[in-house]
């Protein structure tokens, strides 16, 4: 079998277009992943690594110049060693083609940038196509130094928003966990915890999806927000806007509540706000905060339209009261 033939097996696989014989010589030889047998087994760590580094310079080798791959081993004494080696000798190398793509991803990992931005802070980077990410804090972002493949791919764990310069060639890809993101020019937001993944479209389309299985295809102001614990998701119109004002930091409160407008207000100046009368909570407005306007000026605006009031205590914490509205 040849690495054309072996990565139409692969691509078929992938696509689930393979027969059940297929599907058990390849997972077959993904779990051996090129385990030679006894002679495997007697290695040190040290043998190990130099045999997988010889054969993966073989690999790399006959790729270029379409050669067949010949993995030597030490000869064995006895003919049935002899049959038992060479066949092992062959899902060693099948194997390794289809382990492949998990042995490079491991190796990839250490050639990645990887930008992680501390609390409190925000970054925006350029990425070697020219496409723009504005990650929030505690977020981290792993992509290559240059993008050669035919997909351009990276990989988040946090909040970001992306913009992204269209190539119809190589389509980007976003890796959180399980779930992948895929867009060839658009503009999204990403914001992905323990539990939750949301991503939401301000410009172009994207397609997301779970394990391989479609989930959406988003367009402007859609948004779907997929709970990985279960893989089960929800799909809504949004205001794409009000989703990435973390972006440029300019707060927006478009029809909240008054409990939401301040935890907003908490997370942006770091400060605690809490209310003496639950029934504030629920009272609802809508306005924008610029940036560089003061805590004050924004609570006494804010205080207006829910017709509160508000003081700073001694430790800095800040207490809304009021009668509630109706």
């Amino acid at each position: 079998m040849n690495q054309d033939h072996i990565e139409d097996l692969l691509d078929r696989y992938l696509k689930k277009e393979t027969s059940t014989e297929e599907n058990q010589l390849v997972e077959k030889w993904l779990t051996e992943q090129g385990n030679p047998g006894a002679e495997w087994q007697a290695l040190d760590g040290s043998g190990k690594d130099q045999w997988l580094t010889s054969v993966f310079k073989d690999i790399k080798d006959s790729i270029h110049v379409n050669e067949p791959i010949v993995v030597k081993m030490k000869p064995q004494k006895k003919l049935g060693y002899k049959i038992a080696a060479a066949a092992a000798i062959l899902f060693i190398s099948l194997g390794i083609y289809f382990a492949w793509p998990l042995l490079e991803k491991g190796r990839l990992f250490s050639d990645l940038n990887a930008v992680t931005v501390p609390d409190h802070q925000k970054k925006q980077i350029t990425l070697p196509d020219g496409s723009k990410v504005w990650l929030n804090e505690g977020s981290k972002l792993s992509y290559p130094k240059a993008f050669n493949g035919k997909s351009r791919a990276v990989y988040l764990s946090g909040e970001a928003y992306f913009d992204i310069q269209h190539d119809s060639s190589k389509p980007f890809l976003i890796h959180t966990g399980k779930l992948l993101t895929t867009v060839l020019g658009t503009a999204f937001n990403i914001k992905a915890d323990a539990q939750t993944l949301v991503v939401t479209v301000t410009r172009g389309k994207v397609k997301v999806e779970d394990d391989g299985k479609l989930l959406s295809i988003l367009t402007p102001n859609k948004q779907v927000s997929v709970n990985l614990s279960n893989s089960t998701f929800t799909e809504k119109t949004v205001d794409a806007k009000a989703v990435i004002t973390w972006q440029d930091a300019d707060l927006l409160f478009d029809d909240i509540t008054f409990a939401d407008a301040a935890l907003q207000l908490q997370q942006h100046f770091q400060v605690r706000i809490a209310f003496n009368n639950d029934q504030l909570k629920n009272c609802r407005f809508s306005g924008s905060a610029l940036n560089g306007d003061h805590l004050e000026k924004i609570l006494k605006v804010i205080c207006a339209f829910n017709h509160a009031t508000w003081e700073t205590k001694p430790d800095g914490s800040i207490i809304i009261d009021g009668p509630g509205c109706n």
